[in-house]
């Protein structure tokens, strides 16, 4: 190969890599600005309700009636609501998530894992208004039965047909199993073996070694998956409004309730005016929400690296 064909080469080269950086770059921008722009919106079309309606009123009385002669918006039933229900769900699903991703990845015989993986992953494939039926046909006639041994003899508790937080919780815990297996698995997976075997040879057995140095080495990728999930399940509206009866009512656990984002998805349709400029508020309160458990999150874990 003569001098020149080298030379041409390299300014081939230099090229291309120009080129690949200036679409990397334009991608990066595009993310950003979708973000900037997100927010943006949501803060011109949020916030003229509250100057309206009041801060006080919206964020902590308990009154929704926007029909009213006179218009109430309390959503503090709404906010409490999103926030138990998604911790609850939180509770319930990281635990199993975390377990099948510890089976799928160390303890599995082949033969099982190759089954279960793909029933993970199909999972995630499942539309959202699908697990809002099968929550109506399967998981609200035994959470009425359920009620109504609870309730037995009772006077004063008005019967939701199991249409309440509870079916809504459980909803959203099988709804965020497959991101937070499927992300956990993967950050199991890329701890070094040398940690794993260091650990074997010290005497550890293989619980001990995946509990007390596999999880530990991966928390970073762990506390994704449950940010991810956290996401999912705070942001899901479909199969919620389809299970959780769509009430305005304290988040107790067999009380109808609604979400922030059934509080959209149920109103937004006929709503105009001040109802209107309320709901995206509710919208701008739940993007509030997401991002300061984002931002919160991510911090906790690079104060725990550093």
């Amino acid at each position: 190969m003569n001098k020149q064909s080298i030379i041409g080469n390299r300014k081939n080269k230099s090229i291309v890599e120009i080129v690949a950086e200036v679409i990397f770059t334009l991608c990066a921008l595009v993310a950003v600005v979708a973000v900037v722009a997100i927010t943006a919106y949501m803060l011109v079309n949020g916030t003229p309700a509250f100057f309206r309606v009041g801060i006080r009123e919206l964020l902590f009385e308990t009154t929704w009636a926007p029909g009213a002669a006179e218009p109430k918006f309390g959503i503090a039933y709404v906010i409490l609501t999103s926030i138990v229900g998604t911790a609850m769900a939180v509770v319930i699903g990281v635990p199993i998530s975390l377990f099948t991703a510890v089976f799928l990845a160390f303890v599995a015989p082949r033969k099982i894992a190759v089954l279960v993986r793909p029933a993970v992953e199909l999972l995630a494939g499942i539309p959202s208004v699908i697990y809002g039926l099968i929550g109506i046909l399967v998981l609200n006639p035994l959470m009425y039965k359920l009620e109504k041994i609870v309730f037995a003899g009772s006077q004063s508790h008005q019967y939701t047909g199991g249409s309440n937080l509870l079916s809504a919780v459980l909803v959203l815990a099988i709804m965020i199993l497959p991101t937070v297996i499927n992300i956990s698995e993967t950050a199991l997976r890329t701890v070094p073996e040398h940690y794993i075997s260091a650990s074997l040879a010290l005497g550890a057995s293989k619980i001990e070694t995946i509990f007390k140095v596999v999880i530990p080495a991966a928390k970073s990728g762990i506390v994704s998956a449950i940010v991810l999930g956290l996401g999912r399940a705070i942001g899901e509206a479909m199969a919620i409004t389809l299970v959780s009866g769509s009430s305005v009512n304290a988040p107790l656990p067999f009380n109808s309730v609604r979400f922030l984002t059934t509080a959209i998805v149920s109103e937004m349709g006929y709503a105009a005016g001040l109802h209107r400029q309320v709901l995206f508020t509710i919208g701008l309160v739940l993007f509030a929400f997401i991002m300061i458990i984002n931002v919160t999150l991510t911090r906790l874990i690079k104060n725990k690296e550093d």
